[in-house]
């Protein structure tokens, strides 16, 4: 049976995402759910537990767009279908970012 290991609230949301790892070009993706510790999104591309790279993506926030960007690591990446599902934890956010993530999770 598995278990699901990640803690806090999650929220669904479903918008644009953009990916840049290491050695690799931008690629984008969509998001799925977000918690004040990371983000999963759907992307075409494999990813090794453990990478680093800039997420980037979109909360809409008080009736605005906001484009968050955080350097966040891979902790799983499942193949699901036609993509893969991968789940990023922020590596240190900024204040302004968390505040925003804070404000869209109430």
């Amino acid at each position: 049976m598995l278990v699901d290991q990640r803690s806090g609230a999650r929220k669904i949301v479903r918008s644009k995402a953009v990916v840049v790892m290491d050695g690799m070009p931008p690629k984008q993706g969509r998001t799925l759910d977000i918690s004040a510790a990371g983000v999963s999104l759907t992307f075409d591309n494999k990813l090794a537990t453990g990478e680093v790279g800039m997420v980037s993506f979109e909360l809409f926030v008080e009736g605005r767009a906001q484009i968050l960007s955080c350097q966040s690591r891979v902790n799983y990446c499942i193949f699901s279908g036609d993509h893969f599902k991968i789940g990023f934890q922020f590596m240190n956010p900024d204040l302004a970012t968390m505040a925003t993530i804070n404000k869209f999770l109430r």
